[in-house]
C-alpha cells in the first residue's frame, strides 16, 4: 500500500522535498536500482498532467526527492490536485506514494 503524504506548493516558486518511504514494518524501503515517475492532475480521469522531477535521493534509506520548477508551477492553475509516485524495478511497478497537492496562488509576478 502506498504511503499517504499531502504536498503544499507555492505557485511560481521552486519546490523541492525529500520524502522517506518505509515498508509496512517501518524499515526503510530500499530503492536501490529503482526508476521513479511522478505526476499530478486535477482528477483521476484528467487527460492533462504535470510531471514532477523525481529521483532517488538515498536508495538504502528509502528517500526520494520531488522537485517542481518555478516555471512549471506557474504554468498550472492554483487549486487542489491528486498525485502519485510509482517505482519500477525490473518488470515490477508499484505505487509507493500518493496524496493531494495544494497549489496556492501566486500574487507577485
Amino acid at each position: 500500500m502506498a504511503t499517504l503524504s499531502n504536498l503544499y506548493i507555492d505557485q511560481g516558486s521552486d519546490y523541492s522535498s525529500i520524502i522517506t518511504l518505509n515498508n509496512q514494518d517501518g524499515t526503510p524501503l530500499n530503492l536501490t536500482n529503482h526508476t521513479l515517475a511522478a505526476q499530478f492532475r486535477k482528477s483521476y480521469n484528467s487527460s492533462s498532467s504535470t510531471n514532477f522531477d523525481v529521483s532517488v535521493y538515498n536508495g538504502a534509506l528509502g528517500q526520494i526527492r520531488l522537485r517542481l520548477s518555478a516555471s512549471a508551477s506557474s504554468a498550472v492553475s492554483a487549486g487542489r490536485y491528486l498525485y502519485d509516485v510509482e517505482t519500477t524495478v525490473g518488470s515490477e511497478k508499484k505505487r509507493v506514494l500518493e496524496g493531494i497537492v495544494v497549489l496556492s496562488p501566486e500574487i507577485t509576478r
